[in-house]
């Protein structure tokens, strides 16, 4: 069953130069009971669609839907099913923890007493306990994330958007925010991710959608999309990296297209269509050359070669997607 649903929809905002496509006909399914993480480049329009999906801003065209609810033309009710965490934790720096959830609970009109409760209930749940009586400014992001995720299910939503959840957390907080996202889903809620982190796309998603230019142009399990581009990548990690050249013009003639170059220099890959054979037949033309190596081998490919093969360009760590998008309606 699907339970979040976008057809066509396009987003446009005027600039100086002419009108920006933040969005320009996507169309998006999520079954109930899943996580269907969104890639894309800088400014590809990720953090729109869960705007729009999130009743935030109204498309130019276009429709949207969750659980079978119109965001567009009833959001209030729409509100009253799903939980969304932005970019940056929403919270009250002054208020401590469990105030923060008590007030969230207060604008939802849960009522005084079912707002405390349900307060220490995620305080509880998100092993906030010794914080939780602390003010907020006073919390590491990683607790801060977890705080603003927390407000973000006070009202128990069937759906849940999260728009980069984990970004500039260190790795044990991150690792640590995943099992939560992971309980959560098993728990039955519906999430719709969208991250920077190819890694945690492939962790916790059931399925991907890439986009690009505002549409989805590729979808399936990290699996399936992986399988797109088939073969192996060989991959040397050069000794001295004024070898870089001699290295990459050697890859690229066993390989399939141009091979890449590490912006440190120190490696270089390429794909290749039969990977033992090619591995070998590199090594011998890299030793004739003098070209010393720490090592070589074979690897599969990983979402960023996916990504590379779909939009032109690897991943991008991006810090602020949202502000990004918006700059090009300036």
């Amino acid at each position: 069953m699907t339970i979040i649903e976008a057809r066509g929809l396009k987003k446009t905002y005027k600039s100086k130069s002419g009108p920006v496509h933040a969005l320009d006909g996507l169309d998006l399914r999520v079954p109930q009971g899943t996580v269907k993480a969104l890639l894309g480049p800088n400014g590809a329009g990720k953090t729109t669609v869960v705007k729009v999906l999130t009743t935030l801003i109204q498309p130019t065209e276009g429709t949207a839907f969750v659980d079978g609810i119109d965001v567009l033309s009833n959001p209030r009710a729409a509100r009253r099913i799903i939980g969304a965490s932005g970019q940056y934790a929403a919270v009250d720096e002054n208020l401590t923890g469990f105030e923060n959830l008590e007030m969230v609970g207060r604008l939802y009109h849960l009522g005084a007493k079912t707002a405390r409760r349900r307060a220490q209930e995620l305080i509880d749940q998100f092993e906030l306990t010794e914080a939780g009586n602390r003010p907020v400014k006073g919390f590491s992001g990683g607790m801060r994330r977890r705080i603003d995720l927390a407000g973000a299910l006070v009202i128990n939503p069937k759906i849940l958007f999260l728009d980069e959840p984990t970004t500039g957390l260190d790795p044990r907080s991150r690792l640590a925010l995943w099992q939560i996202i992971k309980n959560l889903v098993s728990d039955g809620t519906t999430l719709l991710l969208t991250t920077q982190y190819l890694e945690e796309a492939d962790h916790l998603a059931d399925d991907i959608a890439v986009i690009d230019g505002g549409k989805v142009i590729a979808e399936g399990t990290s699996d399936q999309l992986k399988a797109r581009i088939g073969g192996h990548r060989v991959v040397v990690a050069l000794i001295d990296e004024s070898d870089a050249g001699t290295a990459s013009e050697i890859l690229a003639r066993h390989g399939e297209g141009e091979a890449r170059v590490s912006s440190d220099r120190r490696s270089v890959e390429v794909a290749v269509t039969e990977g033992p054979r090619a591995l070998q037949y590199i090594l011998a033309d890299l030793g004739q050359a003098d070209v010393g190596l720490h090592d070589a081998g074979m690897r599969r490919p990983t979402l960023d070669d996916v990504f590379l093969k779909l939009t032109g360009h690897t991943a991008e760590n991006e810090q602020d997607t949202e502000k990004s998008e918006m700059e090009q309606a300036k």
